[in-house]
């Protein structure tokens, strides 16, 4: 059997100099572990100690919040919506990036500066009803993300749900009224 040299590859190989089945040399494979596992240490010795020197702090920007939905990987209430645009044009409108204003621990965004403005002045009678969560799951005492698109306006505030077939058994089943009832209950669970 032959041997291909170390450094190229740890592969061993038939008389043909074909790979002789998947195995890897032990000797070479160890070897080439302890000198590939250096970097990573001090990789995780580098980052220990930026940590170590930099805590995080509470007003950063990736700190979040559960009492209102938030996308996960771009901290964005309502994944982007903005809350505004259903009471003004009575649709969901997707914001912008350059109308952004941070408010109860979430990044809003807004599709126009007039919007972001009317929601500075008064954050609470535009903000979804149970925190963007559906109205539905409420319900259930289950905190479940709501679809910003899918909505009802009544009562001047914004009911979101995760489906049209939620939305209807919301109503079915006791709605605004039981679940203004229950939501103090969920929301006790909810990290702020």
């Amino acid at each position: 059997m032959n041997r291909v040299n170390a450094t190229a590859s740890a592969i061993v190989l038939d008389a043909a100099g074909r790979p002789h089945g998947d195995r890897i040399n032990p000797m070479l494979q160890s070897r080439r572990s302890m000198t590939q596992a250096r970097p990573f240490r001090a990789a995780i010795l580098a980052l220990a100690l930026l940590c170590a020197l930099h805590p995080a702090k509470a007003d950063d920007a990736a700190v979040t919040t559960q009492r209102i939905v938030v996308d996960p990987l771009s901290g964005l209430a309502l994944y982007g919506y903005d809350p505004v645009a259903y009471f003004i044009d009575k649709t969901a409108a997707a914001g912008r990036p350059a109308f952004e204003w941070r408010w109860a621990g979430a990044t809003w965004r807004f599709a126009s500066e007039a919007n972001r403005a009317e929601f500075m002045r008064n954050p609470e009678a535009f903000a979804p009803a149970y925190g963007g969560y559906d109205g539905e799951g409420v319900l259930r005492r289950t905190p479940i993300a709501a679809d910003p698109t899918i909505f009802v306006l009544r009562d001047d505030r914004v009911f979101l749900f995760r489906s049209p077939e939620a939305r209807q058994l919301f109503f079915a089943s006791g709605g605004i009224e039981a679940a203004d009832k229950l939501w103090p209950i969920v929301l006790k669970d909810l990290i702020p």
